[in-house]
């Protein structure tokens, strides 16, 4: 089976996202504003810094995952939204209702029932 369009527009859709949530730390480095930056790498902590970073490359490999046909892709991702409002209801109502009203298509997506097939191939 082909992969459904909507699977190949998610699954980059989260590597994007957790390769820019990298990037955002990193590519200041690269740039004039390198000793703030590092500054503020350092301030933040190697246990926050890895956290974070490790939680963006989740997303990067369940989005792989995803383009792969991986079930367990979509669970991962599933995971990875659902720690994003877990997170956002230390911030605010607001974040909360945004990673909510996020998370409802894709998780729309990732399950109907026309990606199954994709993700479930009968063997032969």
């Amino acid at each position: 089976m082909h992969r459904p369009r909507s699977i190949t527009i998610l699954g980059w859709l989260f590597i994007v996202v957790g390769l820019a949530g990298i990037l955002d730390d990193v590519w200041p480095l690269l740039t004039p504003r390198r000793a703030q930056q590092l500054a503020d790498l350092q301030a933040a902590g190697l246990v926050e810094l890895g956290s974070a970073w490790a939680v963006r490359l989740l997303g990067v490999v369940g989005g792989a995952g995803l383009l792969r046909g991986r079930n367990w892709a979509r669970w991962l991702l599933v995971g990875w939204m659902a720690f994003h409002i877990g997170v956002s209801l230390v911030h605010s109502a607001a974040k909360v209702l945004a990673h909510g009203l996020i998370f409802a298509p894709i998780l729309f997506l990732l399950f109907r029932r026309e990606t199954e097939p994709f993700f479930h191939p009968q063997s032969p």
